[in-house]
């Protein structure tokens, strides 16, 4: 099994790892972990969730040896009006629900942020937490947002205002008026 790196703190330890080097029970512990934070219905995690975190890298906070905490980064392809910029798009993340408040997700984020500041052009997600990411350095994009599709860009109204960017020093200067695209893909788009 490959570790692409590891880190430790007093709040837990950080371990990223590409999705082909995760365990079966890796696998079945952060499954657990999603589900668990998200149950079924409006809001659920769903497989389709699962299949866009799949495929970057996966960054899972232990406590004693628990998984308690995830996020993955995947890279994605994101046009910025014109100007397609190389995008690590952070997907399924979680914190154990009962240790949820606790400091965990910010610690979970931070490293997220270094990575995605360190391989890409700019980072991105979608979210309706706002706070809880933009006072960790992440921006609302304000622009019209829309999925590119074998017919052409279709708008996609409902993200607006929930796509949130993260600048890294590869970035190029970002207008964040401006329309945002990413590619089509089952489930949701963003």
């Amino acid at each position: 099994m490959t570790t692409v790196g590891e880190e430790s703190a007093a709040n837990g330890r950080v371990r990223r790892s590409t999705t082909d080097a995760l365990s079966i029970s890796d696998v079945q512990a952060i499954r657990d972990l999603l589900w668990s934070a998200f149950p079924p219905g409006d809001e659920g995690f769903t497989e389709d969730d699962w299949n866009h975190g799949l495929g970057g890298v996966h960054m899972i906070l232990e406590l004693d040896d628990r998984i308690v905490g995830h996020a993955s980064v995947v890279e994605r392809d994101l046009h910025l009006g014109a100007r397609s910029v190389r995008t690590g798009y952070v997907e399924a993340v979680a914190i154990d629900p009962a240790r949820q408040g606790r400091g965990l997700g910010s610690r979970l984020m931070t490293d997220v942020n270094a990575h995605i500041r360190q391989q890409f052009e700019l980072g991105a997600l979608g979210t309706g937490r706002h706070r809880f990411y933009e006072r960790l350095g992440w921006w609302t994009w304000r622009g019209p947002s829309s999925v590119r599709t074998e017919h052409g860009p279709e708008r996609t109204p409902d993200e607006d205002g929930y796509i949130l960017v993260l600048e890294t020093p590869a970035s190029p200067p970002l207008d964040l008026d401006a329309p945002i695209s990413c590619e089509w893909r089952s489930g949701d788009v963003w």
